[in-house]
C-alpha cells in the first residue's frame, strides 16, 4: 500500500471588510483581515499575558515588563521585515526602495530575531538596569506565541519544502510536499508545553533563553534542508529561500544562536555558582512610584 500525505492543503481566505474603490476610488486596495495576521497577533497577545502573569509572580513590575515587551515586539516586527527584503528579497528593494516602510509585507523570523534583540539593548540603554530577568520571562512563554506565528505560516502554505509523500507532508494541488510552517508548529507544540510545566517552578535567570536557544537551532537548521529551492509549478508559492555557501539565512544564523544559548547557559552556572542566579532585578528609575513631597501647613 502506498503512503500518502495525512494533511490537505487547508488555504483560508481574506474576510473583505471594504472592497476597492467602494468609496468612490477609495480605498486603493481592499482593507481586509488576513488569517496569517489574525493567528500572529493572537500569538502577540497570549504569549504577552502569559509572560506579565509569570513576572508578577516572579516580583517583576508589570509596567516595566510591559514596556520590554513593547520594546522587543515593536522593533522585532520591524527588523523582521527589513532583514527578510535585505536577504530573501534584495531584488524587490531595489526595484521599489518604498518596500522597506511597508512593514506588514514579508517577514523572517531571524529576522525578527534580530529586531527583538536590538529592542532589548534599546531598552536597556535607556533604562540602565539588567535585562536578563526579563528576557528570561519572556522566553518562558515564547514558544506558546510561536505555535500561533507559525500556525498563521501553515495557513497560508508561505514556507514551502520539497515534494514527498511521507505522512506528515501535505497534499499541496501539484502532489505531495512538505510544509514548513505546518511542520515548525508541531515541533513546537512539545517545546512550549515543556517550558509551561518548567514554568511551574522559578528557574535561574537566563535559563529559558539558553534552553530556547539551544533546542531551536539544531530543529531549524534541520529543517531548511527541507525547503524547496527554486520555484515549482502546481500551485506552490511562498518564500523560496536563497542560499549563501549551500545554506539559507536562517542556517547560517543558527550557529550565532546556538553560540549564545552556550554563552547563556555558561553564564547562568556562573551565576548559580555564585549565590546570584534568582537575584530580582533592581526596578528601572522611570518605573518607580515616587512620594509626594509633604507640603507646609500653618493653622
Amino acid at each position: 500500500m502506498l503512503q500518502a500525505p495525512l494533511f490537505p492543503y487547508v488555504s483560508l481566505s481574506d474576510l473583505t471588510l471594504l472592497p476597492a474603490g467602494a468609496l468612490g476610488g477609495f480605498p486603493p486596495s481592499a482593507i481586509s483581515i488576513k488569517p496569517f495576521g489574525v493567528l500572529v497577533a493572537l500569538g502577540v497577545y497570549l504569549g504577552a499575558f502569559l509572560a506579565l502573569r509569570r513576572g508578577r509572580a516572579l516580583g517583576l513590575e508589570p509596567r516595566a515588563l510591559t514596556s520590554f515587551i513593547v520594546w522587543f515586539v515593536g522593533i522585532g516586527f520591524v527588523g523582521g521585515h527589513v532583514l527578510d527584503l535585505v536577504f530573501y528579497y534584495p531584488e524587490r528593494l531595489r526595484e521599489d526602495p518604498w518596500s522597506l516602510f511597508r512593514i506588514w509585507d514579508g517577514l523572517s523570523s531571524f529576522g525578527g530575531f534580530c529586531g527583538g534583540i536590538l529592542g532589548m539593548a534599546l531598552w536597556r540603554a535607556r533604562h540602565r538596569v539588567p535585562i536578563l530577568p526579563y528576557a528570561d520571562t519572556v522566553a518562558s512563554v515564547f514558544p506558546v506565541g510561536w505555535v500561533f506565528g507559525r500556525a498563521g505560516c501553515a495557513v497560508v502554505h508561505d514556507h514551502p519544502g520539497v515534494p514527498s509523500d511521507a505522512w506528515f507532508a501535505v497534499q499541496y494541488p501539484g502532489g505531495g510536499r512538505f510544509d514548513l510552517g505546518l511542520l515548525e508548529m508541531l515541533l513546537t507544540i512539545p517545546i512550549a508545553l515543556t517550558f509551561l510545566w518548567l514554568g511551574r517552578q522559578p528557574r535561574p535567570w537566563g535559563f529559558f533563553i539558553a534552553v530556547l536557544c539551544l533546542s531551536y537551532a539544531p530543529l531549524r537548521f534541520a529543517l531548511d534542508f527541507l525547503r524547496e529551492r527554486s520555484g515549482a509549478a502546481g500551485g506552490v508559492h511562498g518564500a523560496i529561500d536563497p542560499r549563501y555557501g549551500y545554506l539559507t539565512p536562517a542556517q547560517w544564523a543558527c550557529f550565532l544562536l546556538l553560540g549564545l544559548g552556550l554563552v547563556l547557559l555558561l553564564g547562568m552556572l556562573r551565576e548559580m555558582n555564585a549565590g546570584r542566579a534568582l537575584e530580582p532585578p533592581p526596578l528601572p528609575e522611570s518605573f518607580r512610584v515616587r512620594e509626594a513631597p509633604a507640603s507646609d501647613s500653618k493653622s
